[in-house]
């Protein structure tokens, strides 16, 4: 076993703290990696204050990870010592489902190994990048181009990839006008991504003071969400939204703002449920859908991407003591647009 250092929540109610714990010995297919940044998404706290229920503690939480490979087990073939590389939000999966023989290994049947905060076939707690090292499955970890930095390609293992793969899957591109519900973490990749596509961007934030970073990210339009004829003006605007909001909000005012056949793609987790009136839908052969991370194989896609266009995520990197402080100043909105833990502060 391999003494790691990390920070936990030990409790759902209490603070982040120094947490010691082992992981797993380099098996056959394994990859050692030293993590040098990870950075904070919104559901490390949903998680750590066991928000969405079923957490698992303590928890070391993290599933936006950046390092370099320290040691191979002897199967390894895609990765050698000295590689930067990346994990994101899974480590396994059944890998004989259906979904995972298509790459599509987030929407595993048997449900994918999270990052941390689950259990796997041996009855081990997973444990995230908020410690010095990991041990996973060479089948679940990415390579970082050399173009990307550290701190600035962490945040895409989850808010890019989260992003990347609704625009992905449904074809947005040229000709299409998309709506971004939402600047933060999320939003702000989902901005610089599409953009990048050739989309037409409107950035929908009900700050008006996010007006002038939206058009620095590529937003071609901005409307204010707080005002009630934003909602009138833009009716019947948009061939798809990607609503990357976590807090809870009307999902009906944005359907109406959705052409005929548009489609509403949902990223952002509320804590409780929204009631939906059927007859806005109804009447326009409207879609609201869902969508969650990408597997392995788009995950490198998309850090491809990244390195082409040169996109990284707009960071702010802290030490790990700050971790709460930082967790606090998410729920404010007060950070542009994701913190990066440097994991030099850890040692």
């Amino acid at each position: 076993m391999l003494a790691t250092k990390g920070y936990a929540a030990m409790t759902a109610t209490t603070a982040l703290q120094p947490f010691a714990f082992e992981r797993r010995d380099v098996g056959p297919d394994d990859v050692l990696i030293a993590i040098t940044h990870c950075g904070i998404c919104h559901s490390d706290i949903h998680q750590a204050r066991n928000e969405w229920g079923g957490s698992i503690f303590p928890m070391v939480p993290g599933h936006e990870i950046v390092g370099t490979v320290t040691r191979v087990g002897a199967g390894v073939k895609r990765f050698k010592a000295g590689d930067r590389v990346g994990v994101g939000c899974f480590v396994d999966s059944c890998r004989t489902c259906a979904a995972c023989r298509e790459g599509l290994e987030q929407y595993c049947d048997a449900g994918a190994l999270w990052t941390y905060s689950a259990r796997d076939t041996a009855g081990r707690v997973t444990q995230g990048g908020y410690s010095t090292q990991i041990v996973v499955d060479e089948h679940y970890v990415v390579r970082i181009p050399a173009s990307l930095s550290s701190a600035g390609a962490a945040p895409l293992l989850c808010a890019g990839i989260t992003t990347y793969s609704p625009l992905r899957h449904w074809g947005v591109g040229k000709y299409h006008k998309l709506g971004v519900v939402g600047l933060g973490g999320l939003g702000h990749m989902a901005v610089k991504l599409a953009h990048a596509m050739g989309t037409e961007v409107t950035v929908l934030s009900t700050s008006e003071r996010k007006r002038a970073d939206a058009k620095r990210l590529g937003a071609a339009n901005f409307a204010v969400t707080s005002q009630s004829e934003t909602f009138t003006r833009l009716q019947r605007q948009f061939d798809f939204l990607l609503d990357t909001v976590s807090a809870p909000h009307d999902y009906n005012a944005y359907v109406n703002l959705l052409k005929t056949d548009g489609t509403l793609i949902l990223v952002g987790a509320p804590e409780q449920p929204t009631p939906l009136e059927p007859f806005p839908l109804i009447m326009n052969r409207r879609r609201i859908a869902g969508s969650v991370i990408g597997g392995i194989r788009e995950t490198q896609e998309m850090l491809d991407f990244c390195a082409e266009h040169t996109i990284e995520s707009d960071v702010e990197v802290i030490p790990i003591q700050q971790v709460n402080e930082a967790y606090e100043r998410v729920l404010k909105s007060d950070v542009r647009y994701r913190f990066v833990i440097d994991m030099a502060s850890l040692k």
